[in-house]
């Protein structure tokens, strides 16, 4: 028994140094970045943005690989069940959270990852169609009750933000509209424009080149203050829907128990990446606010902000469709 405690001991102090010399040699060949929305969407330029200028910085290739489906559970279980190694990361966003609200027997638990970094926030976003004979939200609040249960509101996926912001809305406002959940946010933008869909809601990168080309016309955005991208667009509250307040947040995640030592690298330099003065100057006029953080502050977002998601979810009456 002793000799087989004394080997056990041996293996674990083998396993240890391996982890340690491993972090050391990091990253030592290509690193995937998982993206849970098809390409185009906001959540997948955002990888791309990132992982080009990673790949510069830490001398490795870095690939995105767009994993959709799900409501984004495909990629976050996959994620979740890779090697923690540093190779497999997420670009995840608050959908992870909602989730947890949403469905039972998830392939996943927050505690399944390891935060890096919350690169950006934005607004959620609600857009109409040009044709729809609403300029402002008071127009569109009205035509939804006189239209009631006959309006249709997209959004990027049956779970996602969008979906959520739109179950509140509903719920401040007293209107019925017919969710239309798309599979990614770029499929939603052209359907809005298209006119196959009345208005949409979503994270407003998704759809800002879209509304700066004036394809879609903007209404209101959800967070405390206006825009710094959109200044003419005021508030759900300035508006006149008090109480409606979400603010996005998008950023890297690895599978729990990867050394700190690799997610200490990676944030470094995901970090210097998001400061640089070039990407600031590609992502601020898309609708991005550049945050930046430490792993701490997105472990306390997914430990804290999961509860406000929670409470929006059974206070909207919010469903997985």
């Amino acid at each position: 028994m002793k000799s087989l405690h004394q080997a056990f001991t041996i293996l674990l102090c083998l396993c240890a140094g391996f982890v340690v010399d491993c972090a050391a040699q990091y990253p030592a060949r290509a690193i995937r970045i998982i993206v849970p929305v098809p390409p185009g969407a906001s959540l997948d330029t955002l990888a791309r943005t990132i992982g080009a200028r990673l790949s510069t910085r830490v001398g490795q290739t870095v690939l995105i690989e767009n994993q959709p489906g799900g409501a984004g559970n495909i990629a976050y279980g996959n994620v979740a069940k890779a090697a923690p190694d540093g190779y497999t990361l997420l670009l995840g966003w608050d959908g992870l959270q909602i989730n947890t609200g949403l469905y039972k027997n998830l392939p996943y638990q927050l505690s399944s990852f390891a935060p890096i970094t919350m690169a950006i926030t934005a607004p959620q976003i609600l857009v109409v169609n040009n044709s729809l004979p609403a300029r402002n939200l008071g127009d569109y609040i009205a035509l939804a009750k006189r239209q009631r249960g006959r309006m249709t509101a997209g959004s990027p996926g049956s779970g996602s933000p969008g979906h959520l912001a739109a179950a509140l809305f509903m719920t401040l406002t007293g209107t019925e509209l017919i969710h239309v959940p798309y599979k990614g946010g770029a499929p939603a933008a052209i359907d809005v424009i298209a006119g196959h869909v009345d208005s949409l809601f979503i994270t407003l990168p998704g759809i800002m080149n879209h509304v700066r080309a004036g394809k879609a016309r903007p209404l209101a955005v959800s967070t405390p203050g206006r825009a710094p991208a959109l200044p003419d667009v005021p508030t759900f509250a300035q508006a006149g829907v008090k109480g409606y307040e979400l603010i996005s947040w998008q950023g890297l995640l690895a599978p729990a128990a990867t050394p700190p030592e690799i997610v200490g690298l990676l944030n470094t330099e995901i970090v210097q990446v998001l400061r640089s003065a070039e990407v600031r100057d590609v992502l601020s006029p898309q609708g991005y606010e550049i945050v930046a953080t430490t792993p701490a502050v997105l472990e306390m977002e997914l430990k804290k902000g999961t509860e406000k998601w929670l409470q929006l979810i059974k206070q909207s009456g919010a469903k997985a469709d």
